[in-house]
């Protein structure tokens, strides 16, 4: 007959060993996600109606598919990652303002989407959570910029914003203000980068869900 104490043990011993196990496993798929993320920031293209510093990349794509297989902590933590690696492989032109932004920005999109596909995992649910996310990053990024990002970087390089404005109004001429520079740059321009990595995502995450679940 086995000992209850002794086989109490075992039983703990054994679920300390799985417990780590997992939380190994997790730190690795982070840290390659966001090692890939990080990547994938390298290779941004302008967009035609935007100023130069605002450039296209599917770097949420990877954050967005640990965070759905992980849940949103471990998006943020991906989103962390990924901005940390890209800041040490391509350094900041921006004083680190458009790297807080992408990091901000990124999780408005992700954390939402994260949530909503957590509460009931069907492809539907991911759909649904990565359009909200994508209507929640749009309006915040607006918000963010126009209080918060673009006049510290203008205070940054010590220029006034109205220099940042006619860098958009050479793109285009509709651009103004500081207002039009949001309605007709930053809401366009994360709006398109909501619909690729949704649907980038969308396309691919059930492909690669045995892997993101081992």
């Amino acid at each position: 007959m086995v000992n209850s104490t002794t086989q109490n043990g075992y039983e703990t011993k054994k679920n300390n060993s799985t417990n780590k196990r997992f939380k190994t496993v997790t730190i690795a798929k982070i840290a390659i996600l966001g090692a890939v993320a990080s990547l994938l920031m390298l290779f941004d293209i302008p967009l035609f109606f935007a100023p130069s510093f605002y450039k296209l990349d599917l770097s949420e794509v990877p954050v967005l598919l640990g965070a759905f297989s992980m849940g949103p902590v471990a998006g943020i933590v991906i989103e962390a990652v990924k901005i940390l690696l890209n800041f040490v492989i391509d350094g900041s032109i921006t004083a680190g303002v458009g790297e807080l932004a992408n990091f901000l920005i990124g999780c408005s999109f992700v954390v939402p989407a994260a949530i909503i596909y957590k509460r009931k995992k069907t492809r539907k649910n991911a759909i649904i959570g990565l359009v909200v996310g994508t209507v929640i990053m749009v309006i915040f990024s607006a918000l963010i910029n126009i209080y918060v990002l673009l006049p510290v970087y203008a205070s940054a390089f010590k220029m006034p914003v109205d220099a940042i404005v006619e860098m958009g109004t050479r793109i285009n001429s509709a651009i103004t203000d500081l207002n039009t520079l949001i309605m007709f740059a930053t809401v366009p321009f994360n709006t398109v980068k909501g619909f690729c990595s949704s649907l980038i995502t969308v396309l691919i995450y059930k492909k690669l869900s045995p892997l993101l679940h081992r």
